[in-house]
């Protein structure tokens, strides 16, 4: 296979950080700056990628198909766990830089890196045992002696664009399936957090994945649209804002495999049979966890009226805990949010919610010298259809509502355009199956905050919050397609 050197380890004083492109690091475009959304400074500057160099990336991905869709499954197999343990040894490395530039705090970093060596491990699994069945065809006196076997095959190179959210881990449950099932990948990152990807770009470098086919281009929208339009791409998988999402679907093309992972407002359920405390432990990461800006973030809470006063009150003594600050301090459980542009677009739902008639019961005023230290944000009594009710706040706020019924908590979650997944506190197996079977989302998480997630499991949602799965076999089956060999037994 054709290897590329390994890059230098980047240090602060050095140049502008290279793109990596089918196998060699470039440095001949302009560049950018990635600042600390924390502090403001600039934390590197990155080379940004043109037209002729994602021309190039793409080219060196569809060249490199050749070789990558007849790699054996053990070699596969190696590559991943070589890249699961090569982020492992580097964990420190990668958990800084997502904090510098993500403003995440130190500690959920630390997990998302985690999250990352396991998702690459997982993909390894899975590449182990990723295979088709055998089809008995006697099914009909025509086909009396005849048998049927299926498997899967690479469908061809893969667009990946990723969030600023999770800079690793999203962008390794694009990049790990691809490679398991023998795609080429061009990865796109948010041009926030490029440097957790070009990190990335180094552990793939080293590993025995060719060197064409994988790439990373930080880029400008107009240039990245070009991974969306370009049909050498048979797949598309891009996670971010619905408004994006749907419109790169449109323009994608008809033949292409678009996959799209766009977000909610999740809503999170406490009935009468609940644990109260617990409930309000989970909710609170799950709202306030990186500051909200997860897609499965905690936005909407719907508690039984009979149980709903001491709910709120473990609720807000749990918001209460939070501790606000800098993402590099071991202690902080809130930093900050993206950028400015984010939190004044908070800051004003909220007051328009207040001004409308809800009740701010925590946060909802940052210093005005710090507006991306938002703090965590608790609104009761919120009239439908405003902004921060019905719309993605992708922010550190949540809603607190009242209900009579479980059914009227069922129909409050589903009357959002989102389903991507709720979150349902109950000890009662008959609500458990209901909610399962009422809710339209595409997960339901029982006794735990809408939030959580295991990288294995199936995730993605329903209406506009997208369609597909990720989860490592899951996003495999959507890059490679089947195909029927028919024998004829002799006799």
């Amino acid at each position: 296979m054709a290897k590329v050197e390994p890059k230098p380890r980047a240090t602060a004083a050095e140049e502008a950080r290279p793109l990596y492109v089918g196998g060699r690091w470039a440095d001949e475009t302009p560049t950018f700056d990635v600042v600390n959304p924390y502090t403001g400074d600039r934390v590197a500057q990155v080379h940004k990628a043109e037209r002729a160099t994602v021309e190039e990336a793409i080219a060196r991905a569809v060249e490199s198909f050749a070789e990558t869709r007849r790699l054996p499954t053990y070699e596969r197999g190696e590559i991943l766990l070589g890249i699961s343990r090569r982020i492992a040894e580097r964990a420190e490395e990668f958990a800084r830089t997502i904090a510098l530039e993500a403003g995440k705090p130190i500690r959920d970093a630390r997990a998302e890196v985690a999250r990352a060596v396991s998702t690459f491990r997982i993909a390894s699994e899975e590449a182990r045992r990723f295979g088709g069945e055998l089809l008995p065809l006697d099914i009909t006196p025509a086909a009396v002696r005849r048998v049927g076997l299926t498997r899967r095959f690479p469908r061809g190179p893969v667009a990946a664009i990723s969030p600023f959210n999770f800079p690793l881990n999203l962008a390794c449950h694009k990049v790990a399936p691809a490679i398991a099932v023998g795609c080429p990948v061009v990865l796109k990152p948010a041009s926030k957090v490029p440097l957790t990807a070009l990190l990335l770009a180094e552990v793939v470098a080293e590993s025995d994945w060719p060197a064409g086919a994988f790439s990373v281009l930080p880029a400008d929208r107009q240039v990245g649209d070009l991974l969306v339009t370009d049909p050498r791409f048979a797949v598309l998988s891009f996670t971010g804002s619905p408004a994006v999402g749907w419109d790169m679907k449109a323009r994608a093309g008809a033949k292409k495999k678009v996959v799209l992972e766009l977000g909610g407002n999740a809503g999170m359920i406490v009935d009468e049979t609940a644990d109260l405390e617990h409930a309000a432990r989970r909710g609170a990461v799950g709202a306030f966890s990186y500051a909200g800006q997860v897609c499965i973030s905690v936005q909407r809470i719907f508690v039984l009226s009979r149980v709903r006063d001491r709910f709120l009150d473990a609720f807000l003594r749990q918001v209460a805990s939070l501790r606000l600050g800098d993402p590099l301090d071991e202690s902080t459980d809130v930093g900050p949010m993206i950028d400015d542009e984010s939190a004044a677009r908070t800051r004003e739902w909220v007051e328009e919610a207040v001004a409308a008639g809800a009740t701010l019961l925590a946060g909802g005023r940052p210093d005005p010298a710090r507006p991306r230290l938002f703090p965590p944000t608790v609104l009761a009594d919120v009239p439908r259809g405003l902004r921060i009710e019905c719309e993605e706040a992708f922010a550190p706020v949540v809603l607190v509502e009242r209900v009579d019924t479980f059914e009227e908590a069922l129909g409050r979650v589903n009357d959002s355009r989102f389903g991507l997944q709720a979150g349902v506190f109950t000890n009662d197996q008959r609500h458990v199956w209901q909610a399962f079977e009422t809710l339209e989302v595409g997960g339901v998480i029982v006794n735990d905050a809408p939030s959580f997630r295991v990288d294995s499991m199936p995730y993605g949602g329903v209406k506009d919050s997208g369609f597909g799965r990720e989860g490592l076999r899951y996003a495999m089956e959507d890059m490679t397609e089947i195909r029927v060999l028919v024998l004829d037994r002799p006799g």
